[in-house]
């Protein structure tokens, strides 16, 4: 059943410009292999880098925002701007190079997978950190006295009456962020990840047919995007339906 269907895939694709039965057939086989890469590597990559880079932006824009009191504070905002300047003014490519091949020479060696989580992690922490902050200071004033009024603390305040709105405004910047996140893990490959486009490398390797896997790859990645679109514009929905009532 399997092989009558990959042969009628395969006469299909074969009916395309600049195809033949080899081409066809190396674009079959390329399929799982790639896909296999995105869904054990690229997605769980992302997916993973988002959520520690989420809890990094939060807690680094709340340190920003806090009003500063005392040394200890003002030392950890000069720091956390440090981080978030450092992050974003530099390629992350060379941020997954120091952390895979630099930290090595003073004596931290770390797997690809680890290293790729660390360098993504931190780069979304420093951008997301922005968003955060921006979304929570759109907030108008008036809702943090009007929680101070009922008699809620800061913290209270804060969770039950600011970030609930905050989380609305930053949805879109943030799901879009996520989306350039999928795409960026092909960055891993460089740091030996089998993910998607490291599948790819591969397979190009033993066919050298750069032009068909490679335009391959990029429509795989397509479709996990618009997938991720089609999530965001549903989770906005849902946001604005929440946010009205």
């Amino acid at each position: 059943m399997l092989a009558s269907i990959t042969s009628m895939l395969a006469e299909l694709l074969a009916l395309l410009p600049f195809m033949d039965p080899a081409r066809a057939q190396i674009v079959i086989n390329s399929f799982w292999p790639m896909l296999k890469g995105g869904i054990y590597f690229s997605i769980p990559l992302a997916l993973i880098s988002f959520a520690i880079g989420m809890a990094i932006a939060l807690t680094v824009a709340l340190i920003r925002i806090v009003p500063r009191a005392g040394w200890f504070h003002e030392i950890i905002y000069r720091l956390a701007r440090i981080y978030v300047s450092a992050i974003r003014g530099t390629p992350m490519l060379v941020q997954l190079f120091i952390i895979f091949y630099g930290l090595p020479s003073v004596g931290l060696k770390l797997d690809p997978f680890p290293s790729a989580i660390i360098a993504f992690s931190l780069n979304i922490g420093a951008y997301a950190s922005e968003t955060v902050r921006a979304s929570i200071l759109s907030i108008p004033k008036g809702q943090w006295e009007a929680g101070s009024t009922v008699g809620l603390t800061y913290l209270q305040t804060f969770r039950h009456v600011i970030l609930p709105q905050a989380l609305r405004v930053s949805v879109p910047p943030l799901s879009n962020t996520f989306i350039s996140l999928v795409k960026d893990t092909s960055l891993a490959s460089l740091v030996l990840v089998t993910e998607l486009f490291k599948e790819a490398q591969i397979i190009t390797a033993r066919n050298y047919e750069f032009m068909l896997v490679y335009t391959e790859a990029a429509v795989i990645y397509w479709g996990i995007c618009l997938f991720l679109t089609f999530i965001q514009g549903k989770l906005e929905t849902r946001l604005d339906r929440y946010v009205a009532k």
